[in-house]
């Protein structure tokens, strides 16, 4: 499926400052860049883009210099392949047997105190068999018992307090379906993305989890069909992929953010009634090669 997405953000700087952004689509084994634009008007000092060590997520360094203001522009159009697998098929992975690069998405993490939901965890989820279905009652019993209200969170707040105050936004959603799964033993991520269908656009939150042998899409507020995710970050939480962070006085004064479909493609959305049927997995998250 291909998507064109897009990201258009405005800042004004008060001194020479540095930012980090986070708003490429990835390249890696389930999404294929077809064709990126990213313009930086005026030009600045400098435009490094760059990689970490686990080469997933794609960074731009930007130095303003004496800028006094600057605009981003993205564009890019991405073929995303979207797995589907029998939930019936999904095998239980042991910890004694999980692939080693999952390991670090067991752990507690900034904004997932795993540690601290471990009771919660297992007194509402522990007596359900499989993985796969213990996440599946994790995501439906995070959209019923967390109120999605705009504005009731910041960038301090955590799994624990989400699930102390039952409000939260995307973010906040991802953060504690990530922390309860790591309560249960299983392995899951952050994941940030472009959305194709959410009202208003704007970047999304999500996560996964890996269950016999693949890491499976999950949202928990429903705002978006998991099939027409395009993936920007993956980390172990907010603060591993961040839209933009700041080193300075940068202010973002406007953000748009738009994801459509590309010409000629045909698209049913996947939602949660489908996934007690099926799992969705979007590649592994993992760097393709480039020439």
């Amino acid at each position: 499926m291909q998507f064109n997405v897009s990201g258009h953000l405005e800042y004004t700087v008060r001194f020479p400052s540095t930012l980090i952004l986070n708003i490429h689509a990835q390249k890696n084994s389930g999404q294929l860049i077809l064709q990126e634009n990213f313009v930086v008007q005026p030009p600045l000092a400098r435009v490094e883009e760059f990689q970490l060590t686990d080469g997933c997520s794609r960074f731009v360094r930007l130095e303003t210099g004496n800028a006094a203001q600057f605009t981003i522009d993205y564009t890019a159009t991405v073929d995303c392949s979207h797995e589907i697998v029998p939930a019936n098929t999904i095998d239980q992975t042991p910890v004694g047997e999980m692939d080693r690069s999952a390991i670090p998405y067991l752990f507690p993490s900034r904004y997932c105190q795993s540690d601290r939901l471990s009771r919660l965890a297992w007194d509402l989820f522990g007596g359900i068999p499989h993985p796969y279905d213990k996440v599946l009652a994790i995501v439906d019993w995070i959209h019923d018992n967390v109120e999605y209200v705009i504005g009731s969170t910041d960038s301090e707040t955590s799994a624990y307090d989400t699930v102390t105050q039952r409000t939260g936004v995307c973010r906040d959603f991802a953060h504690l379906g990530i922390a309860l799964c790591r309560a249960l033993n299983i392995p899951a991520r952050y994941f940030s993305g472009y959305a194709y269908q959410l009202d208003p656009p704007d970047f999304h939150a999500c996560f996964e989890c890996f269950v016999g042998g693949k890491w499976f899409l999950f949202d928990a507020t429903g705002l978006a069909p998991l099939n027409g995710l395009v993936r920007i970050g993956t980390g172990r939480d907010a603060a591993d992929s961040a839209v933009a962070s700041t080193f300075g006085r940068v202010q973002c004064t406007l953000m748009t953010v738009d994801c459509q479909l590309a010409p000629n493609q045909q698209f049913e959305p996947l939602g949660r009634t489908q996934l007690s049927r099926n799992g969705l997995s979007l590649g592994s998250g993992r760097v393709q090669n480039s020439n």
